[in-house]
């Protein structure tokens, strides 16, 4: 059956193509499914007479076809392959048939969004070691409360409430980030340089509708960013993970990448690696910003932490280095207020904002003005910098509490490095260690934490977890840590 489409694609298959040889085969199965010439509920070749017909890894195969199921282009079945999704013409295999009568099928068909998997939600327990988040008492909700109500108290009311703003944000919060981020990061920015977002989530979805069309590179971490992935899956990318060792992400590897062809886009956290917390060091910084500026591709700059540094002085950001204009950064308020409130921005030259902010018209109009005021206010009075200072220290000292009650109470089974900045433990666990079982058992004793399957791949694996230690008391990290403890050494007798 399959015989004749895999002699086109030995025919048709190079290796010199300029991608890697698994979206080479990606690319040219996607070309056969849009093309018709592989038909919705087709089965495709054994990944075994495939690799054996086009000489090459069983691997290769597997992972051209794990790419093209994340992007809803074929789908396995158990027991029987893998076959092409049904998103051309609707038919259904005859063993998957209905027995009800049949009903006519409307013209419109949708893409399936089942691939993008929900964030989980922290259940409602007393005890957390989350992803990272801040502590709502650390923040100055009280003074956002009391200024954002001030906003309502002034004059002004038509230009305020009465018609539409600029989609890139208020004058005043753009002067004020501008001010701020050529202050604490070295940036050389301008209010022209600035868009308003409501967060880094709604910032990439807007930079993937600006400037990434389906088929497109993108370069990222791995282990990276869910979200991130997910917009970019979502785009219709092919996504290419490169590894993070001690000093950052492999810019050799992302080299190599570049050799083998067009690279559209490179979404890196240099600052606190996500999720391993590492630094992305000064020589492979330099060479990033060379590789983008000689090979053409722009590099996002999620910059979720920036403030939490505390052994020594942050590294600045890529944004301040960049001359080519090649650098978009994003950065939100999440870690400073709270991640309930949505408020982020994004730094860029002046014609990539202008053409976000025409891509923002589309999707939400413009921002909240009264939200971008209130933040403008707080970084006025200097509000969010006391703040910042002072969450800074607590924060530290239960980095430090946190660090030594792992080091004392579960050394035999995890691995992990202090981190100097950020708010979270990037921890590794003995392979013995079932992290999902674990989550639910701590679960049982109102302790949430990660199962960790946000970072697992099909070709990278690692039994390892984010633990957040920002939000919690010391007290409370105690009673996580010893409750963690017991849950192993059950787990484990």
């Amino acid at each position: 059956m399959n015989s004749p489409l895999v002699g086109n694609l030995k025919n048709e298959f190079s290796r010199e193509s300029g991608k890697t040889m698994y979206l080479s085969l990606a690319s040219l199965l996607l070309n056969y499914i849009q093309a018709g010439i592989l038909k919705s509920g087709q089965k495709l070749p054994s990944t075994r007479l495939l690799a054996s017909e086009l000489q090459i890894n069983r691997s290769t195969v597997t992972k051209a076809y794990w790419e093209l199921e994340q992007q809803g282009w074929i789908e396995p079945l158990q027991g029987s392959g893998h076959f092409v999704a049904y998103q051309t013409d609707g038919r259904l295999r005859p063993d998957l048939a209905c027995s009800c009568p049949a009903v006519p099928s409307p013209s419109l068909t949708f893409p399936d969004l089942d691939q993008l998997v929900a964030p989980p939600v922290m259940p409602n327990t007393t005890l957390h070691l989350d992803d990272g988040f801040p502590d709502p008492a650390c923040s100055p909700l009280r003074e956002f409360y009391q200024t954002y109500r001030n906003q309502l108290n002034r004059g002004g009311y038509y230009t305020k409430f009465g018609c539409y703003g600029d989609p890139k944000g208020s004058v005043a919060f753009r002067e004020r980030m501008a001010v701020y981020l050529n202050d604490t990061r070295a940036l050389q920015s301008t209010p022209e340089n600035v868009l308003s977002t409501n967060g880094t989530v709604m910032a990439l979805h807007l930079i993937s509708n600006a400037f990434l069309l389906a088929g497109d590179t993108v370069v990222m971490e791995r282990p990276s960013w869910t979200r991130a992935e997910q917009i970019f899956k979502y785009a219709g990318c092919l996504r290419v993970g490169l590894d993070v060792d001690a000093h950052g992400l492999d810019i050799e590897q992302l080299e190599e990448v570049c050799r083998k062809g067009p690279v559209k886009m490179v979404y890196i956290t240099p600052h606190h690696q996500y999720p391993t917390t590492v630094y992305l060091s000064l020589d492979r910084r330099l060479k990033l910003l060379d590789l983008s500026y000689r090979y053409g591709f722009l590099i996002v700059e999620d910059d979720y932490d920036f403030d939490y540094q505390y052994d020594q002085s942050p590294f600045l950001p890529l944004a301040s280095m960049d001359k080519s204009g090649r650098v978009i950064y994003c950065g939100s308020f999440s870690k400073n207020l709270s991640p309930a409130f949505r408020m982020g921005y994004i730094v860029a030259a002046a014609d990539i904002i202008d053409r976000l902010a025409k891509i923002r018209l589309l999707v939400d109009r413009q921002g909240d003005h009264i939200m971008d005021n209130t933040i403008a206010d707080l970084l006025e009075d200097g509000t969010l910098k006391r703040y910042i200072r002072k969450s800074l220290l607590t924060y530290r000292q239960r980095r430090d509490v946190f660090c030594e009650l792992l080091q004392t109470q579960l050394s035999r089974w995890i691995t992990f490095e202090k981190p100097k900045g950020g708010l979270a433990v990037w921890t590794k666990f003995a392979p013995a260690i079932d992290l999902p079982n674990l989550s639910q058992v701590c679960l049982g004793q109102n302790l949430a934490i990660s199962n960790g399957k946000a970072h697992r791949y099909v070709d990278y694996s690692v039994n390892g977890i984010r633990l957040g230690f920002a939000s919690s008391s010391e007290s409370e990290l105690e009673k996580s840590v010893l409750i963690m403890k017991e849950a192993i050494e059950k787990q484990m007798a």
